[in-house]
C-alpha cells in the first residue's frame, strides 16, 4: 500500500473511531477554552499558577499539565519555558519546558489528526498543498525547520502538522529539535531575569547563554529563510 493509501486508511479508520457528536463536542471545548484563557489572562496568568504548583513535591508533573493545556489554548510556550527558567533553574528548567512543549505538541498534534471533522482540507489551496508536500518529503527535518523558523504560532502549528501524513514518531523526533534552541533561549532568560531582580551576580552567564543561543538561532533561520526563497 502507497504512503498515500495509508493516510486515507488512517483517516477513515478515525472517523469510524470518533462519533461526529463527539468530535463537534471536543472541538466545542477547545474553541470555549481558547476564548476563555484569552479574556481572563491576567487571572489565568500561567507564571501565576506554575508558581502555586511549585509549593508542591509533584511541581514537574503539575507544570507538564498547564503545559500542554496551554499549548492547547494557543498560549504561547514563550511563557511557560520562563516560568520553567522562574521554578526549577535552567538545567531542570530547560529540561521540563522542553518536555512539556513536546507533550503540547503532541497532543495537539493527535488531535487535529484523529478528531477533526474533515471539514477542513488545507490541501484544497495549491499553496498549502505544495508547503504539506514540502513537509511530508522532508521529515523531521521539514518539522524542526518550521519550529525552528516560525511561520506560525507554536499552537496552529500543532494543529496544522496533524493534518499532514507525517508519523506521529518523526513528527515528534522533528518538534524536539526544532523547539530545544528557543526553549534554551527563553528559560535562561527567565532564570537571568529573576536573579537580576533578586540583585544576584550570577545573571551574566544564563543572560550570555540564551543570548547567544538566540543569534545562533537567528543566522540558521536566516539561512534556510534565504534557500526557500
Amino acid at each position: 500500500m502507497t504512503a498515500k493509501g495509508r493516510g486515507a486508511a488512517t483517516l477513515d479508520f478515525t472517523a469510524v473511531g470518533f462519533p461526529r457528536a463527539a468530535r463537534f463536542l471536543v472541538l466545542g471545548l477547545l474553541a470555549i477554552g481558547a476564548a476563555a484563557a484569552w479574556h481572563w489572562r491576567t487571572v489565568f496568568d500561567p507564571i501565576a499558577i506554575t508558581a502555586v504548583i511549585a509549593r508542591y513535591p509533584a511541581a514537574p508533573l503539575g507544570f507538564l499539565a498547564v503545559h500542554i493545556a496551554a499549548s492547547l489554548l494557543f498560549i504561547p510556550r514563550t511563557v511557560l519555558a520562563i516560568a520553567a527558567g522562574l521554578l526549577f533553574g535552567s538545567r531542570w528548567g530547560i529540561f521540563w519546558a522542553e518536555i512539556g512543549s513536546v507533550a503540547g505538541a503532541a497532543t495537539g498534534f493527535l488531535i487535529a489528526r484523529y478528531i477533526h471533522l474533515g471539514l477542513i482540507d488545507l490541501r484544497r489551496a495549491a499553496r498549502t498543498a505544495r508547503m504539506f508536500g514540502r513537509i511530508e518529503r522532508g521529515g523531521w527535518r521539514a518539522v524542526a525547520l518550521v519550529r525552528l523558523i516560525p511561520v506560525m504560532p507554536h499552537s496552529l502549528a500543532n494543529y496544522a502538522l496533524g493534518l499532514t501524513r507525517i508519523p506521529l514518531g518523526t513528527y515528534t523526533f522533528g518538534s524536539l529539535i526544532g523547539q530545544l534552541p528557543m526553549t534554551i533561549v527563553y528559560v535562561d532568560l527567565g532564570v537571568a531575569g529573576e536573579q537580576l531582580m533578586l540583585g544576584d551576580a550570577g545573571w551574566l552567564e544564563p543572560t550570555l547563554i540564551g543570548l547567544a543561543m538566540l543569534a545562533v538561532t537567528l543566522v540558521i533561520s536566516a539561512y534556510y529563510r534565504r534557500r526557500l526563497n
